[in-house]
């Protein structure tokens, strides 16, 4: 049975899915990294709850932590076909949309390091756009949870915000334009269970002034590669003591007319999960 586990900023709880509103206090025991470093991560949340104590002070409305201790995040590009063309479009200038074009059908997938634990942001809290960007975009990704050993047993909702003025301008110039201050967004909670069926939805919704200037959906079968592949291919050559969250890429891509501003709110729902929501700032 699946588990949303949330993470304010004194407390842990944990809600099952099969009991909804029915959330538990975690104590001190639990830890993501070991719950991210266990052989059976759905085992040992279950132990974590014999301890667990009714959570009457739960609150939904509140801020929420990222769901997360010290596991790298990781991104995944050109998965779905609107994010091979975004991507071909924005560096067509500059030559390099032969490589978007290439990856798309290439064996390999395009894998990059997005953020380290303590850069990551959380439910509420604010996410950046570059002060010398001049076109940026919210991500909405699917983000597998990873064990140290290569097992995918849980997933939450990322935000990948990017530079597509700075990616643009030249491909090599990808670690600037993903990898920044405010740049990620997981939560707001970690779902710790079976991958949820292909046909759910992945929406977004970005509001400016309380209007709506942005909104798209998609659903999770439309991505070209399988989790497992991207989980493998992430694990190939390398070793995550702590586990790992890979986002999956993006198939919502706003036009090239459109760039996120100050004070925008990026909303982004994945059913199953919930929903993520942060307030763009300059960074």
């Amino acid at each position: 049975m699946p588990y949303r586990i949330f993470r304010s900023a004194s407390s842990v709880f944990v809600e099952d899915t099969e009991s909804p509103g029915l959330f538990r206090h975690l104590d001190s025991g639990f830890a993501f990294n070991n719950l991210f470093s266990s052989d059976e991560p759905l085992a040992y949340l279950a132990d974590q709850l014999k301890t667990a104590s009714d959570a009457d002070s739960f609150n939904p409305e509140i801020p929420f932590h990222p769901p997360i201790g010290d596991q790298e995040i990781w991104a995944s590009g050109v998965t779905y076909f609107r994010s091979r063309t975004a991507r071909m479009e924005e560096a067509e200038t500059a030559g390099g949309d032969v490589f978007y074009d290439k990856v798309y059908d290439a064996e390999r997938p395009e894998l990059f390091f997005k953020s380290s634990a303590h850069r990551a942001r959380g439910h509420l809290d604010k996410v950046g756009i570059r002060h010398d960007s001049t076109w940026d975009v919210p991500e909405p990704e699917f983000t597998l949870a990873i064990s140290s050993s290569g097992k995918i047993f849980g997933y939450t909702i990322g935000n990948d915000m990017s530079s597509r003025s700075i990616e643009g301008e030249n491909p090599l110039y990808l670690p600037q334009a993903k990898s920044y201050t405010g740049a990620c967004a997981i939560g707001p909670c970690l779902v710790v269970g079976e991958i949820p069926a292909l046909e759910n939805t992945i929406s977004i919704s970005i509001r400016r002034s309380d209007e709506e200037v942005f909104s798209g959906e998609t659903a999770l079968n439309q991505i070209k590669r399988s989790f497992e592949e991207l989980a493998g291919f992430l694990f190939r050559c390398n070793d995550f003591a702590h586990g790992a969250y890979l986002m999956t890429g993006t198939g919502i891509v706003p036009d090239s007319d459109f760039t996120l501003q100050v004070d925008d709110e990026v909303a982004i729902t994945i059913e199953g999960i919930g929903t993520l929501t942060n307030v763009v700032e300059k960074v």
